[in-house]
């Protein structure tokens, strides 16, 4: 009853204040898809690290770097931060209430508009065994995500950031303007419709003989398919037992008629990161995935939809952890 009232009140009060949110967004949204724009960097690389740095804001995911980075995006007015997240913040500091949106781990099977959140709390569930196993740690077409800068220091993980030069030359600058210390981080520049990312990655230190992880967070559904099923086949050649943990879309959201998805689709491609890859959304979406993945020399071993996944409702798409070797697990 407590938690129902609390959430009632903190939806009032984020009600009342919507007006200030909307202003907020509108103002944050559009500068910052100009200079994404003008600037050559992604576009869409800001949305997970603003989701957690409210997440560490609101207390339910500790994120020092997200926030240490959000401070510092080129392109973000303060102001525009400030009034999107000032409404949320009262309304938490008055009822103790999280939305459903922010909470961690992510329970439930979640919406579109829930990917963000949910995929955090699969994506770091995924990697937690790897990093106590002391694997190698990639995380491909990296944006500004901070998990390795999370590690306790003296962690014995390698870690690596690909990225294109642009997006990864922001960071960079971001990094150092956060005094974050990237002394134990190796960057990678490469582009994955169009180098060799792994032979790149192989001259800045990765080890094929060593058990690896490899992070593909918001990145499949920005390429077309041959790239995505060659960086897949890549990984597969790692040692066995490496894994990878991405996200997808199925052709619904590339294909939705739904205002929501028709803003996004016009929003990615005016950033010059148009929607271009989705699975066939037939259930099971599961099924696709595992084919998929067997095309590559890879085995699905963790799927989570992204939505409902039946014929009257398909899934939108989902998130997967795929192994090397039949019958590789992290220990």
């Amino acid at each position: 009853m407590q938690e129902r009232l609390a959430a009632t009140l903190s939806g009032a009060v984020q009600l009342a204040l919507s007006p200030i949110t909307l202003a907020g967004y509108a103002l944050w949204a559009g500068r910052a898809m100009a200079h994404g724009r003008r600037s050559g960097e992604s576009g869409t690389a800001q949305g997970p690290l603003a989701s957690r740095y409210f997440q560490h804001e609101l207390g339910t995911r500790r994120d020092d770097a997200a926030k240490a980075l959000m401070r510092v995006v080129p392109g973000v007015p303060v102001l525009g931060v400030r009034l999107v997240t000032g409404p949320a913040r009262l309304a938490h500091r008055l009822t103790g209430h999280v939305p459903r949106a922010f909470r961690y781990p992510y329970r439930g099977t979640p919406s579109i508009l829930h990917e963000v959140t949910a995929r955090t709390s699969f994506f770091d569930a995924a990697l937690e065994p790897h990093l106590a196993a002391g694997d190698q740690l990639v995380i491909l077409g990296a944006g500004f995500d901070t998990r390795a800068y999370r590690l306790p220091p003296g962690s014995p993980v390698r870690r690596f950031e690909v990225d294109t030069v642009e997006t990864q030359a922001v960071k960079l600058r971001m990094l150092e303007r956060a005094q974050i210390d990237t002394s134990r981080v190796e960057f990678v520049s490469a582009d994955f419709e169009h180098d060799d990312w792994l032979e790149r990655l192989v001259d800045a230190g990765f080890e094929r003989t060593r058990r690896a992880v490899f992070l593909w967070e918001g990145v499949t559904m920005y390429l077309e398919r041959r790239a995505v099923l060659d960086t897949l086949r890549k990984i597969a050649t790692s040692a066995a037992g490496s894994s990878v943990v991405f996200d997808y879309f199925t052709t619904e959201p590339l294909t939705s008629r739904a205002l929501y998805m028709r803003y996004a689709r016009a929003a990615t491609r005016y950033v010059g990161e148009p929607l271009k890859f989705g699975v066939e959304a037939t259930p099971p979406v599961q099924r696709r995935i595992a084919e998929l993945l067997r095309e590559a020399g890879l085995s699905l071993r963790e799927h989570q939809t992204l939505g409902a996944d039946a014929q009257s409702r398909r899934a939108w798409g989902g998130f997967a952890r795929a192994v090397v070797g039949d019958d590789a697990q992290p220990s």
